[in-house]
């Protein structure tokens, strides 16, 4: 039998997910709504959360995702009860596998989906609130299908990103359609960055 390459929080995360959507609850009561991801890649998450004063008080979610994904969304949703929007809005993938005791190097990816949906619940809140927008950072979609913007490229970048391929590992931009047509403009902030923080990127 191959041997389990993920941490016993992961294992028991994907076995015991907290806080899924179940089918019995399909009209779950909720203040706001977000969904993330391409069923055309196979992954796509939807998170739904109570809210009362800008405080979390209930979660729920759903996803098509793989073992990562399930247990990166549901220690996210454990990590979000009781939190207030702000605080919750600036989680990262990278606080998520620390919390899980890391995950493979080709498995880090799976885990931007619950963040990126968390975040845009969170703006949906904010818009039936009377407030769009509040916490957004100014940034621009690259990649439309998954939402992928340059601000996503400009953290992988320096995290060590440095060609197309470790942008898609490290993000998923352009395995959505895959017709990459946000490549060519990815290159261009690759080539960006490399000029701004003094690095020169791999082959692309």
């Amino acid at each position: 039998m191959p041997e389990w390459l993920y941490s016993d929080t992961v294992k028991d995360h994907f076995t015991n997910p907290r806080n899924v959507l179940m089918e019995d609850e399909s009209t779950y009561p909720h203040d706001a709504r977000g969904l993330t991801g391409n069923l055309i890649c196979g992954d796509q998450m939807l998170m739904l959360l109570r809210i009362k004063d800008d405080i979390i008080t209930d979660v729920r979610w759903k996803t098509y995702g793989c073992a990562s994904a399930i247990a990166s969304t549901s220690v996210l949703s454990e990590t979000i009860k009781g939190m207030n929007i702000k605080d919750a809005y600036t989680i990262k993938p990278e606080d998520l596998v620390e919390k899980m005791g890391g995950l493979p190097a080709n498995k880090i990816h799976c885990s931007v989906l619950g963040d990126k949906a968390l975040r845009k619940a969170i703006d949906d809140y904010l818009a039936k609130t009377g407030r769009p927008g509040l916490f957004k950072e100014a940034s621009t979609v690259i990649c439309t299908c998954l939402g992928i913007t340059d601000k996503d490229l400009e953290n992988a970048y320096l995290k060590g990103a440095r060609s197309w391929e470790d942008f898609q590992a490290a993000t998923k931009i352009g395995t959505g359609c895959g017709k990459g047509e946000c490549k060519a403009k990815a290159l261009e902030l690759l080539h960006e960055y490399a000029h701004i923080y003094g690095e020169k990127p791999a082959s692309a």
